[in-house]
């Protein structure tokens, strides 16, 4: 079981309706949002604490009295909740949490610019890179920025981060999307989507059938 909450930041460049998501969220998401210098990290900082909120009213938590640590690795967890996991990407203007019942990681991408196949070739596996370049030219970067965002919501779903090397795991996305990986033993299942210009996807361990 997972929900997913997404909100675009451009509503936020009204004072009015940042003023209202601003008194609604924790004091510790309104200082962490104050350290930003720019509008832009702002809003994105406080779009992450409303929908954080509102995850966890599902739950019936209020936002502003839970407690955040951080693991090993630097993914946080709620620390009087153990067997609620949640994940939170940002990119552009779009903000993405996700919720579950069990480890969970999520990746958003602003995918419009190539940031190029050297990229790819360099911290990728040979099949990752090789199925960027069997796509025609025009498609290449939507490939790129697909495995980009599973490659990142499996990084943060294991809790390791950027401690596991992008070439130590493989995606393949030929016929469903799988991981092939020497991490743990465990099988991942993934969900993934386009909306405009925004590329987005989920990860987390396959539950026992």
């Amino acid at each position: 079981m997972y929900k997913i909450y997404q909100m675009d930041t451009i509503q936020l460049e009204n004072p009015e309706i940042f003023e209202k998501y601003y008194k609604e969220v924790s004091k510790e998401r309104r200082q962490k949002a104050d350290q930003f210098q720019r509008a832009k990290d702002k809003r994105l900082s406080l779009a992450a604490g409303v929908l954080f909120s509102q995850g966890l009213k599902e739950y019936g938590i209020s936002g502003k009295q839970v407690q955040v640590a951080e693991g090993e690795n630097g993914k946080p967890y709620l620390i009087d909740y153990p067997d609620i996991y949640f994940n939170i990407s940002h990119s552009e203007q779009k903000v993405l949490v996700v919720f579950s019942d069990v480890e969970i990681g999520c990746d958003i991408e602003y995918a419009t610019e190539m940031k190029g196949l050297e990229l790819a070739e360099k911290f990728f596996c040979k099949p990752e890179y090789d199925y960027i370049v069997s796509q025609e030219e025009k498609e290449q970067t939507a490939a790129f920025y697909r495995l980009w965002t599973l490659k990142e919501s499996f990084l943060k779903a294991t809790g390791l981060g950027l401690k596991l090397p992008l070439n130590h795991f493989c995606i393949k996305i030929e016929e469903g999307i799988q991981v092939e990986q020497q991490i743990n033993k465990k099988k991942y299942c993934f969900k993934e989507w386009r909306e405009g210009e925004y590329q987005a996807a989920i990860c987390m361990p396959a539950r026992d059938k």
